[in-house]
């Protein structure tokens, strides 16, 4: 069978005037607006060219295809989301504990925020998941593995490497169910808060009193 050609996904040129920043920023918007009223199926380079108020010849100059716009949103709601759990687990002003619950329900929240994005950036992967790379979370995940430690010290390693996992499949899957219901933020709150406690009783069940012996 003939592989399919890899499609070009990195941007024909870098914007580097403010007018051309601003071209490309009013490009993306608009492929925001066209992606969430028209879902990834209708998503085309004209339509988001005309909602943008720019010729097709001008998106080109940047984007080579819809598929490189889509890639472009989607990594930059990848790199948005790492910037925020990040901040999260490296705030010293919480303990671990309260660090894992918190950025649990800001993930949650920005998935019920941004849901027909998200949606719609979920359905347009198969149009370059073969590019998609492994390392966006890196650092998250490495900060997270530290604040499971900090939580649960006499986790073994390999029980903690699962716990990791395990908290990153959590955030996707419920995520997911976030982005696909209609939910508000305190229903949200309460949902996010409830799983999180849910897994820090996994990684550190709260030790039961002694009883005291029957003489």
């Amino acid at each position: 069978m003939k592989q399919r050609k890899a499609l070009p996904l990195s941007p024909r040129k870098s914007p580097l005037q403010a007018r051309s920043q601003h071209l490309v920023g009013a490009i993306l918007q608009a492929a925001i607006r066209v992606l969430e009223r028209d879902g990834a199926a209708a998503f085309t380079t004209v339509r988001v060219a005309a909602m943008a108020g720019v010729s097709v010849g001008s998106l080109y100059q940047y984007f080579p295809n819809k598929e490189a716009i889509l890639f472009r949103l989607q990594t930059d709601e990848w790199e948005a989301t790492s910037r925020l759990l990040v901040g999260i687990f490296t705030d010293q002003r919480l303990q671990p504990a309260e660090r894992l619950r918190a950025a649990m329900v800001a993930f949650f929240q920005t998935e019920r925020d941004e849901a027909p994005l998200r949606r719609a950036l979920g359905a347009a992967v198969p149009l370059y998941e073969a590019h998609v790379g492994q390392d966006h979370f890196e650092q998250g995940r490495k900060l997270l593995a530290g604040l499971i430690a900090e939580v649960a010290p006499g986790l073994p390693s390999k029980r903690r490497a699962f716990a990791t996992e395990l908290y990153v499949s959590l955030l996707t899957a419920m995520g997911e169910h976030v982005s696909e219901t209609t939910q508000s933020r305190a229903a949200v709150a309460r949902f996010a808060t409830a799983i999180a406690d849910m897994f820090l009783a996994y990684v550190a069940p709260p030790t039961r009193p002694s009883r005291p012996r029957r003489r």
